[in-house]
């Protein structure tokens, strides 16, 4: 549910939390994640306590997006995936849509016509973090011991991951391009919370315990994130 508050515009979740939480999404957004009996009036009394706290953020993320990326369908262009960039070559010799074969990401074209370009790189990026992602997934869980109900990769409206109060798990395809660290941090991140569903300390002790470096990788994912698209 979209509200504002003064200048403040934010999306409102309710669920089984105890307590209430603020995220700057990875768009820009502002997520209020909140209990279900919490009152208008103390959603509001929080927001204006962290008002400093969503200016600065805000500010933050409008200088990291800055420097989006853009992206053309031509010959020497770089494309992502797992943190190193490829560049690009059009081919009409080839059976599969895309592939990734000498150093290069090699898409088919007609006589350069690639109408269907975002969606082929999008279904590459699936298949390849699908077949990636649940193997972390199942590496670390046996580490944390947790375990998921399901874990899927899809298009996220503008999260890198999230976890459900029910133990699902949801991975946005982008986090294929990033390296196999980063990827490493997002998986351990998501199964943490399914010990801890809010950010306290408790939540990034479980995180620390398994990538004592994860400040490091979470700040690339930060700085390098809007980089990560098409």
């Amino acid at each position: 549910m979209t509200s504002a508050f003064k200048d403040i515009k934010y999306t409102l979740v309710r669920n089984r939390r105890k307590t209430a939480s603020i995220y700057i999404e990875r768009d820009g957004r502002i997520s209020v994640l909140v209990p279900e009996d919490l009152t208008k009036k103390q959603i509001e009394s929080l927001l204006e306590s962290k008002r400093k706290w969503i200016y600065r953020n805000l500010a933050e993320w409008q200088d990291l997006n800055a420097t989006k990326v853009h992206r053309d369908y031509v010959n020497g262009e770089g494309f992502l995936y797992l943190g190193r960039s490829y560049r690009l070559k059009l081919v009409s010799d080839q059976d599969e849509p895309l592939m990734l074969k000498d150093g290069y990401f090699c898409l088919r074209s007609n006589n350069g016509s690639i109408p269907d370009a975002d969606s082929v790189f999008k279904n590459f990026y699936r298949e390849k973090g699908s077949a990636r992602i649940p193997a972390r997934v199942e590496y670390f869980q046996a580490k944390m011991g947790v375990e998921p109900k399901s874990v899927r990769v899809m298009e996220l409206k503008h999260r890198w991951a999230s976890c459900s109060p029910g133990g699902n798990l949801q991975f946005h395809w982008k986090c294929a391009m990033a390296p196999l660290t980063v990827l490493d941090y997002v998986v351990v991140h998501e199964l943490a919370h399914l010990i801890h569903a809010n950010h306290t300390a408790a939540f990034w002790n479980e995180v620390d315990k398994v990538i004592p470096d994860y400040q490091q990788r979470k700040e690339w994912l930060r700085v390098n994130g809007a980089g990560m698209d098409l």
